[in-house]
């Protein structure tokens, strides 16, 4: 039977739970491994699982009630492991690095900001700020519209535009929030948003890092900001040493919302 892994943490955490339920139809009971100074929270994992909500609720109630009372690094909805003793070898190989991120990482959560572009908003900024294509989109109006070739030009030209701006964008709401936040963590491109960011924040002062998020919304109306959080730390458990092959396999990410 494989094992599902919902976080690591020192094995003198007196908060983990065990025998609450887990994962999976019947839930599968929860229950600890240590090995030397580590503890993994875990249960038996279901066959066929999927990131389903029942499911994901589950690994996200296990680990709030695992952090409750002390630091846990969160494992992603999905990591799975052949056998216990896989996991409690990955401990004792990783344990210099565990101990180190249970240590950093004591007493902060994650914040994960996306942003975009609020469309009309941006076209009016980059036309303000181009003359070029100003002058263009004057000249079609002039024109009852312009030839099809002038408004491919021009879409071409706005489109352009509007990506260049993205970046800036994006380097800009990140920089404004980078003050108020411990580390940060560039998620992966999604879809849709030009901005997909997650900030370790010290739990005791996250409302300074809340209070900068409307300050960027302020200093940047032309973006939508969204906010997830707070999260476990997903972002910010690795980098660190590789895994031995065939051993805990990270899955779906709960984390990043």
């Amino acid at each position: 039977m494989s094992t599902y892994v919902y976080g690591i943490a020192a094995s003198s955490h007196s908060g983990l739970p065990e025998g609450m339920g887990g994962v999976g139809d019947p839930p599968r009971p929860v229950r600890i491994l240590r090995e030397g100074d580590l503890a993994a929270v875990v249960s038996e994992a279901p066959e066929g699982l999927r990131p389903k909500r029942k499911d994901l609720l589950a690994h996200q109630n296990v680990l709030s009630e695992a952090g409750a009372a002390g630091c846990v690094l969160p494992m992603r909805f999905g990591s799975v492991a052949p056998d216990d003793n896989s996991i409690t070898a990955v401990l004792a190989e990783r344990a210099d690095h565990y101990k180190e991120r249970l240590q950093a990482l004591d007493g902060r959560v994650e914040y994960n900001v996306k942003a975009n572009h609020v469309e009309e908003a941006v076209l009016h900024q980059v036309m303000a700020e181009n003359p070029e294509i100003r002058g263009l989109a004057e000249a079609n109006r002039q024109a009852g519209g312009g030839s099809y070739d002038d408004k491919i030009r021009l879409g071409e030209m706005v489109a352009a535009a509007v990506k260049a701006r993205e970046g800036e964008d994006a380097a800009a709401l990140q920089r404004l929030l980078e003050p108020s936040a411990d580390a940060v963590s560039v998620g992966p491109e999604s879809t849709g948003w030009l901005a997909n960011v997650s900030f370790l924040v010290d739990r005791e002062s996250a409302e300074n890092f809340l209070a900068a998020v409307e300050e960027a919304r302020k200093e940047l109306p032309h973006l939508e900001v969204r906010i997830n959080g707070p999260l476990p730390p997903y972002s910010f458990v690795e980098p660190g040493p590789t895994e031995p092959a065939g051993t805990v396999a990270s899955g779906t990410d709960t984390g990043a919302g």
